[in-house]
């Protein structure tokens, strides 16, 4: 169980995150929609402390920390349980992608090569790249690279997996391959939280679904009940205006 407690976040005085709470089940995929600006990129960038919040929990089985008051010990404790996957994929340029997705295991975990390697290979092989593990990614294609660093984030072992529009980048003939990626992620069982403007996607892939706006959690509920049944006003216009089509 991931428990996120009253998480706030201010920039220059104005409040991005205002009191979020949240509960995320072993196993579950937790997707956040809203407009841009909304906080979504900022909730995930405050889970693993690369934004510092302002105030707030979280919990992770037995691992709890606040935001407040943590430790440099406990930044390096929670970066380990949790794992994540940016838009721009953020990978070492002179490093192959067999490289990439060891050099955490390598640096962090602490393994020997051996057993960082047989990781690695399985990972990039559970994201269709065996083929390209010693390809460096100006080798690559768009697709490819996000898919080396969704396998560098699995090979982590992550409690949970943040996933920040990891397909937006992209150009549309390669979306597919990523998100199949994560899909099949999601059905061995991995924890997922997902900001994604693809609401196809998230209706395939999400088991919750959190509506942001101006920082407030707005609605939850799963992807039918909120896409198509949404119960607040403010759900109710995104939508509406989602669903707008112009000619």
């Amino acid at each position: 169980m991931i428990k996120i407690s009253h998480l706030s976040k201010s920039f220059s005085g104005q409040k991005v995150l205002d009191d979020l709470s949240l509960e995320i089940k072993k196993g579950e995929v937790v997707a956040l929609i809203g407009s841009s600006g909304a906080g979504k990129s900022t909730f995930l960038r405050s889970l693993n402390y690369l934004e510092q919040p302002d105030s707030g929990t979280i919990e992770i089985d037995d691992f709890r920390v606040d935001f407040a008051s943590i430790s440099k010990e406990e930044i390096l404790t929670l970066r380990r349980k949790l794992a994540m996957v940016f838009q721009q994929f953020n990978l070492f340029s002179r490093r192959t992608a067999l490289d990439n997705v060891r050099e955490g295991l390598l640096v962090v975990k602490k393994l020997s090569k051996e057993k960082a390697t047989e990781i690695a290979k399985e990972d990039l092989a559970k994201v269709g790249l065996s083929d390209r593990e010693n390809h460096y990614p100006r080798h690559l294609s768009g697709g490819q690279k996000q898919r080396v660093a969704l396998a560098r984030a699995l090979a982590m072992n992550p409690d949970v997996l943040l996933l920040d529009e990891p397909t937006s980048a992209l150009d549309p003939e390669l979306v597919g391959e990523v998100q199949k990626s994560i899909a099949d992620a999601a059905k061995d069982g991995q924890t997922m939280i997902l900001v994604s403007h693809d609401i196809s996607f998230v209706t395939q892939v999400a088991d919750k679904v959190l509506f942001l706006d101006q920082g407030h959690i707005i609605e939850t509920g799963t992807p039918d009940e909120l896409i198509h049944h949404p119960k607040e006003e403010r759900t109710k216009e995104f939508f509406a205006s989602y669903k707008r089509t112009y000619i």
